[in-house]
């Protein structure tokens, strides 16, 4: 928040007044500053105060949970070639995430998908015993919010991260659901048609997607992340609306890419997760990585603009991309995304997985931090 204080130019002397956030009482300022000098430094108490309450608004908050991930791999039968890979939450500019414990009834070992930079844990029985195998991951996790745009600008003094070209090309490609040409580029070039600029062509595609989407998880085909199927059936969860957008987007030449984890209650301290929830960000030269969350906006339509350029902190993420091929390879086909674990028997991918999914508040006092930590 200096940059902030720097650009508005205010003196060292109104910030050196204020401590934890609170102004000092004149009480405590000795009496002998005179007349003058005390009217010289209302002045700048006031002006301080000012420069805080202004900055205050690009405060943003952070959320502190434990959150434990747990499941068993049911009914395998003797003899059985067993392997399991859990995809692991790992640190990054807007979580601090601290594995805990990590517990299996097969040795877990630590890999890196090199394409997207996932983490993996993984195990492997050469010849089952038959019968379950349980395991579980604990984490303790600090989600900051992620703001970059504000009604839509870029907020003051962001400090973008840039990204290699190479890197971004892999966000341009399609994915195998996510195309980039055919239905999803034409409606890309018909809504974008008046925009002067990659932002202005981003919220474009932003608002068809929240204005034609319906967040409903009705009837079949909602939840793969189908563009296609999403174009023509309207409606699905948030898989389904970001994949139109990643490929609208794309089509236009703007990078955006997918990323996947678990949504937290914001009116609770503690609860059972019941499944997913995903998001994307697209790239702008100017800004970095941009946030959108656009079936959270359609479930909290006053937000529509907050989720234009924001993630909010109920969440945790795991991974990111789609069509991935884990490490150690598997033999099955490349996975559509990666939240929940993926077990194979035999070389063949195996359903029976029961899982749970759970959070709890560390601290239930809401905290604010710089917005350009």
């Amino acid at each position: 928040m200096q940059a902030d204080c720097e650009t508005m130019g205010c003196e060292q002397s109104a910030v050196s007044l204020l401590i934890g956030n609170e102004p000092l009482s004149e009480a405590i300022i000795p009496s002998l500053i005179s007349s003058k000098g005390r009217v010289m430094l209302r002045r700048s108490l006031l002006f301080g105060l000012l420069v805080l309450s202004s900055l205050s608004a690009l405060g943003q908050k952070e959320r502190h949970f434990h959150f434990r991930y747990a499941f068993t791999v049911k009914n395998v039968s003797s003899g059985e070639r067993v392997r399991v890979w859990i995809p692991l939450a790992h640190s990054d500019a807007f979580q601090e995430v601290k594995v805990t414990s990590k517990d299996g009834d097969l040795p877990l070992k630590h890999f890196r998908q090199p394409e997207f930079g996932n983490e993996v844990l993984y195990a492997e029985r050469s010849s089952a015993d038959g019968g379950e195998y349980k395991f579980s991951v604990d984490y303790d996790v600090v989600r900051r919010e992620h703001v970059v745009l504000v009604n839509g600008k870029p907020i003051a003094d962001a400090r973008p991260a840039k990204t290699p070209r190479v890197e971004l090309a892999r966000f341009l490609e399609p994915d195998r659901l996510v195309p980039v040409t055919g239905v999803p580029a034409q409606l890309a070039a018909q809504e974008t048609k008046g925009a002067a600029t990659e932002l202005e062509k981003a919220k474009d595609i932003y608002e068809y997607v929240f204005r034609t989407m319906k967040y409903d998880k009705s009837g079949e085909g909602w939840g793969h992340g189908d563009t296609l199927w999403a174009c023509d059936s309207k409606h699905g969860n948030c898989t389904d609306f970001h994949s139109v957008f990643i490929s609208m987007a794309r089509a236009e030449k703007i990078p955006a890419r997918f990323q996947i984890g678990f949504p937290l209650p914001a009116d609770k301290h503690s609860a059972d997760i019941a499944g997913y929830h995903c998001w994307a960000e697209f790239y702008l030269n100017s800004t970095g990585w941009v946030p959108v969350d656009i079936s959270e906006a359609w479930k909290h339509q006053e937000r529509q603009d907050y989720f234009f350029g924001a993630h909010d902190v109920n969440r945790v993420q795991f991974t990111q991309g789609r069509d991935l091929k884990l490490a150690p390879p598997q033999d099955g086909p490349p996975l559509n995304y990666f939240v929940y674990p993926y077990v194979e028997i035999d070389g063949k991918e195996y359903p029976n997985v029961s899982m749970a999914f759970s959070f709890e508040d560390v601290d239930t006092t809401p905290k604010k931090v710089s917005a350009l930590r």
